[in-house]
This record gives structure tokens, sequence and C-alpha cells, in this order.
């Protein structure tokens, strides 16, 4: 059976002018039709329609962690589905496949986080996180306790109550749940930190949270939700000690502490999970997706405590909750061969090592004149462009200067994400000593190029 791609005249290979694609300008696209058409994946690297080989520098989105085309998960899935394709786990049904990767998930989570619910995305897990906490606190009696703390530069989403959660920039034009979620403070010491250290600005930060908390009420409040590092709204590192402070004053105001692990757990960080191991504090509810199957299937899980697990399974309650394909078993045997493979190979201890080489090798960039701050921590770095050092002047919107290099280091060989003035790497994270050297040589030849273009 063949597959029927849309060619265009010339012969050059082009996307289906029917897909509407995701955070896309759809009317350039139709103008132009400047999409980059991927039909190849090996390792590290993608193939595009052109049949250039490309270092596959944002791991597909943040997610193929273990690398492409990996036979042992391909094969565990093709074996699912000749045993069993598809099977519910509503009601009283499970099957075996699910099952094991949730005590596998119990496992490799911090502390009591023991019950795992399965999704099919981020913004599933991220909305499944909240239903889950909005039930929970009915059933202790406590029904006011609605409202979500999070942050300025967050991204958690794109679902309806997902991306009332994310940074207001990314709801531009769309509607969102209104009323239910309050942003914080964003954590961004560079840009947000007015001359002060880090630890003043860290005392600013709890000190702005401490007063929301008590405007708001702390018996209205029912969680807090926190990527360890904030991904898709800048690729923002808070402050020192951060999480582990917050988890502490969450705490004291009763208030569940959720971390959105969508894109820093398994492996990217260097560890299966980064909230404690990393960044000091032990959550109440973990949000887990992407790196889970490293993108081989579409599978998610909201991994919860015990003691909300008690709550909700209580007598006379009903879990009134779930997808058709939560759990589904091909993305299970996914998730479970990509897991294996990672203890196998020692992937995530690896990346300790390679994954501090490349923050290290894009650090080295900061000497050039537009590179503003290289932040950001093992395979998720973020390099934020400035027309002034000194005064950390942004460089206008109609400017593009992060699609601008992105395109640079593509004509190089390397796919990275423009995000306006930033540019975002996320590799995959079996990256070798001299892909992480020329991917850092690639960029300076980009950004140096473009430079001398202003």
């Amino acid at each position: 059976m063949s597959l029927d791609i849309d060619r265009s005249t010339d012969g050059v290979l082009t996307a289906d002018a029917h897909l509407v694609q995701s955070f896309a300008n759809l009317h350039a696209l139709k103008q132009n039709d400047a999409r980059t058409v991927i039909v190849g994946a090996e390792g590290a690297f993608v193939t595009d329609g052109d049949g250039s080989q490309l270092i596959d520098g944002i791991g597909g989105l943040w997610c193929v962690n273990v690398g492409h085309r990996r036979s042992e998960i391909i094969e565990a899935i093709n074996d699912q589905l000749n045993t069993l394709d598809y099977y519910s786990t509503f009601y009283n049904f499970t099957h075996p496949t699910a099952a094991a990767l949730a005590a596998k998930i119990a496992e490799l989570a911090p502390g009591h986080l023991n019950a795992v619910h399965f999704g099919n995305s981020g913004s599933v897990a991220n909305d499944s996180a909240i239903r889950i906490l909005h039930h929970y606190y009915n059933r202790l009696g406590k029904s006011n306790k609605k409202l979500v703390l999070s942050r300025h530069g967050a991204y958690h989403g794109s679902t309806y109550l997902a991306m009332a959660m994310t940074t207001p920039g990314y709801s531009e034009g769309w509607d969102k749940a209104e009323n239910l979620v309050h942003h914080l403070r964003c954590p961004h010491h560079w840009r947000e930190g007015d001359g002060m250290s880090e630890a003043e600005f860290l005392d600013v930060l709890l000190a702005d949270a401490k007063d929301r908390i008590e405007t708001l009420g702390a018996e209205n409040i029912a969680c807090f939700i926190a990527e360890p590092i904030q991904g898709a709204g800048g690729l923002i590192v808070p402050p020192e000690g951060y999480h582990a402070k917050m988890g502490a004053l969450c705490q004291a105001y009763d208030i569940k502490y959720i971390t959105d692990e969508v894109v820093t757990s398994f492996g990217r960080l260097g560890h299966f999970f980064a909230s404690k191991d990393v960044f000091g504090v032990q959550p109440d509810i973990i949000t887990t997706a992407k790196g889970l199957t490293s993108g081989y299937q579409p599978l998610s899980a909201t991994i919860i405590s015990d003691e909300i697990h008690e709550v909700i399974s209580g007598d006379g309650a009903m879990f009134l909750h779930g997808m058709t394909y939560s759990g589904h078993p091909a993305a299970s045997a996914a998730a479970l061969a990509n897991i294996a493979l990672m203890e196998s190979e020692g992937i995530p201890q690896r990346v300790q090592t390679t994954g501090k080489r490349f923050e290290h090798n894009l650090r080295g960039l900061a000497d050039l004149d537009i590179v503003g701050e290289v932040r950001g921590s093992h395979f998720m770095m973020g390099i934020e462009f400035v027309k002034d050092k000194e005064r950390k002047t942004p460089f206008e919107p109609d400017e593009q200067i992060g699609l601008r290099i992105a395109r640079a280091a593509q004509q190089r060989g390397l796919i990275a994400r423009p995000l306006g003035n930033i540019l975002i790497l996320s590799p995959t994270l079996i990256m070798t000593e001299e892909l992480i050297d020329q991917t850092a040589a690639i960029l300076r030849e980009a950004i140096t190029e473009v430079q001398g273009t202003l």
C-alpha cells in the first residue's frame, strides 16, 4: 500500500493542503507552502522531502528521547497489536500491558506517587490533574477549593483548561476557561530580576505567591501547577531553591503541588523524574507525556499520591473521568519498551555527562553580540537574542530573529525551534560528543550569519 503524498508540478514533495497544522500561520502556509516535510528518521537525524539529513535538534517536539527508529519499541508495538490491538480501561476492564506500565511508573516516580491515570497528551494529563483534585476536594467537603495557581511564562497545553493555565500570550485571539486560573510572577531572574540578586528575587517571588494566596483565600485554592523548567513559555529556569520553597509554602496553606513533567521527565535532565532528584520538591501529582514513549505512541500519565487516591477511591466514589484511549495497549507497550531501553542503556545517567557537555557548548555562544542569555539545563536549552546586551533590548516581533536563525541553522543541517526572539534546543538524548560539538558549531555559524545582516 502506498502513501498518497501531494507533489507540486515540478515534483518537489509538499505537505497535504488539507492538513490543518498546529501553532502555524495558516495564511502564510496557503500563500507559499513554506513547509518542511519530514519523510524519514534514524537515530538523532531526520530526512526531509529533498533527501537532506538534518540533526533533530528539537527531538520531534521535546519527545524523541531514545532516538528515532528504535527496533525494540517498534517490535513491542507490533507484538502487542498482534496479541491485543485494543481494549478499554473503563469500568472493570483492564489489560496486562497498561497494568504493568502503571506499576513501572509508580516504581520510578518519587515518594508516595503510586496511582497512575493514563491519557493521550500532556494537555489531557494536566486537565486530568485539575479534574481529579476538584473531585478530591468535593469528596472532603471542601467544594470551594477550585482555583488554580500558575505562572506567567508557563505552558501546560492547548486544551481549554490547560490553555487557561498557560502563559496568557498563547491564548491571544482565543477563548479559554475564565476566572479559574491566577498567574503568579514569572520566575525569570535575568529578565524580571531588576538588579536583584537571585536570592533576593526568590524572596520576591515567594512574597508574591504568599500575597496572592492570602488575597484569594487558601480555602478557595486547589493547587499550584509548575514546570520544573518552563519550556514553551521561554525556557525559563527559576532561582535555585524555588520549587522546594514553593512546595513548603503550598503545604503550609493546604494547596496541592502539581509538577508538570511533560518535558522534563524520562531523562531530559538526567533522571527519570526531575521534581525531587533535581529540584528538591515532593509533589502531590506529577504529569508526564512526551518522553514516556519517546513519541512512538501518544500517551500521557497523571501520577497521584496515595493520599489523593485513597480519597477518590473511597466508599461511594465514582471516578467519572477517562478517555477512550486511556492506557491503550500499543501505547503502553511502547512505553514499557522505551523505559526498558533507557534502563538497559543507562540513558538518564549518560545524559548527566553528555547533557552537561551540550549545555556547556551552548553557553559558549554567549560571546556573540546578539546573544543576550543562554539558559536551561542538559538537553533542554534556550538562547534569547537581543539588540543591546547591556539594556537587554528585545528585537521587534516583525524582525523574526528566531525564525531567521532557525532557517540559517536548517540550511546547515540542524533543526532548531524558533519562539519569537528565542531559539529552543531539545534534541534526542542519544547525541554523541561529536554531534553535540557539531550542533554548537552550526548554531554559531547561523547566529553569526544573521547577526551580520542586522
